[in-house]
């Protein structure tokens, strides 16, 4: 995948390498940073107003997993601020909820400096006067502390030359805790969670200002947008879905990795060293199991496989592994991360995770037929009834995983099951889950 030569020319001769793979293979300070990637635009090059047209052109949408157009969150923040003569705040969300997600992680470490001039960009343009780069506390990296190196790369920042003040906030590492209106409560001193209020966050967020959240690799994003063009951007992906994008992949039993790619390139060479496989998790927690045979000929865009792509994780299930199991596995952690604070958290996810361990079991599976029924019923009910759209993602994992494991299912309520090893692919914490 590369990008069109229209969008080439846009490119300027310092971005061989962002163009040929976005992120460096090392950590970069401020001064390789600028090397690499080329000057930050000034403020007379992009004046109020042309940075937000310019996304709008590009047709940037959120990386966190919503994919909400960013030029929309801009444009509605920024009227909240202008009516209520007041200076919004803007958040980089660098909190990867899902424990098996590590591609913001893998942009920060390598490029905090990119992360921190989209949030110095987008203070401009919005004039505010606050910007937060928001973490998990003591994020796992695996290479070392990434939160001592982005507070390193906070302070290399000339303030008097961005004009923007950054500082870094570590905020609790739960799932739902990176939702929007969880981490605004966080920064206000309240408990990590989603709460109902009358105002979305973009109209009263952190200190009660209007506050833009967006993932950090939309953030990112930002800055390779105002020095190379929209064009450039939409010269990755498709028209409906432009722009590049990293993915986590899990190949089956080799190890996860962070890789480049965009909609519309072909899913399965980003896990063939995974064969034979059974499924393919696209989206992650709160998304959809695919089937092999479907998933071998798809490429990456919702359109095509039916369901969002979600924060960017994919992983492919090993054909000699349950789906019900590992589908049972994860479930069962989202149950114990909501924060219980609606009838379908509360109720109706303790009661799905507790029938799908019943279903991934098959001596306890063939003593009660109507677990399938009950699942796809409990599914229904819970949908678009919570606080959050938690239960929301968790119903759509079980139900996908209804349809794609059918074969499991009949072997289940036999008595039998196909898969043989019934370890968990995908990571999640150890807690006691209370029915």
């Amino acid at each position: 995948m590369t990008a069109t030569d229209n969008a080439t020319e846009t490119v300027v001769p310092q971005t061989r390498h962002a163009e040929a793979g976005l992120l460096p293979t090392h950590p970069l300070n401020s001064a390789e940073h600028r090397a690499y990637y080329g000057a930050l635009p000034d403020p007379g090059r992009l004046p109020l107003g042309e940075l937000a047209a310019l996304l709008g052109h590009a047709g940037v949408r959120g990386r966190g997993g919503a994919g909400f157009p960013l030029y929309r969150k801009i444009v509605s923040v920024s009227g909240a601020a202008r009516a209520r003569r007041i200076a919004p705040t803007i958040i980089a969300n660098g909190c990867e909820g899902e424990p098996a997600s590590h591609k913001d992680k893998h942009l920060l470490w390598l490029a905090p400096h990119l992360v921190l001039d989209g949030l110095v960009l987008l203070g401009r343009e919005l004039r505010a006067t606050r910007a937060i780069l928001a973490v998990e506390a003591g994020a796992p990296n695996g290479r070392g502390d990434l939160v001592r190196r982005l507070r390193d790369a906070v302070k290399e920042r000339d303030v008097r030359h961005d004009g923007v003040s950054i500082e870094l906030a570590e905020v609790p590492g739960r799932f739902i805790a990176g939702e929007s209106a969880a981490l605004v409560s966080t920064l206000n001193g309240g408990p990590g969670m989603p709460s109902y209020t009358e105002h979305s966050v973009r109209e009263r967020g952190v200190g009660g200002a209007p506050t833009l959240v967006q993932n950090v690799e939309t953030v990112a994003q930002v800055a390779l947008i105002a020095r190379y063009g929209a064009d450039w951007f939409r010269g990755y992906g498709t028209a409906a879905e432009p722009g590049p994008q990293l993915f986590t992949v899990y190949p089956g039993r080799n190890r996860p990795r962070v890789v480049h790619s965009a909609a519309g390139a072909r899913l399965w060479p980003l896990i063939s060293d995974a064969e034979p496989v059974e499924a393919v998790l696209i989206g992650g927690y709160h998304g959809s199991w695919i089937p092999a045979p479907p998933a071998r000929q798809a490429r990456l865009t919702e359109a095509e496989l039916g369901v969002p792509l979600g924060a960017g994780l994919i992983a492919a299930l090993p054909n000699d592994r349950c789906g019900l199991a590992e589908t049972a596995h994860l479930v069962r952690y989202l149950a114990l991360e909501s924060a219980g604070q609606c009838g379908p958290c509360l109720n109706g996810l303790p009661r799905i995770a507790a029938a799908l361990e019943q279903l991934a079991d098959p001596r306890r599976a063939a003593r009660d037929q109507g677990l399938v029924e009950r699942l796809e019923r409990w599914c229904g009910m819970i949908e678009g009834r919570g606080l959050c759209h938690h239960p929301d993602g968790s119903a759509r994992l079980v139900r996908s995983a209804l349809m794609t494991f059918r074969t499991e299912i009949a072997a289940h309520r036999a008595g039998l099951c196909t898969g043989g090893d019934r370890r968990p692919l995908l990571p999640t914490p150890t807690r006691e889950l209370v029915h």
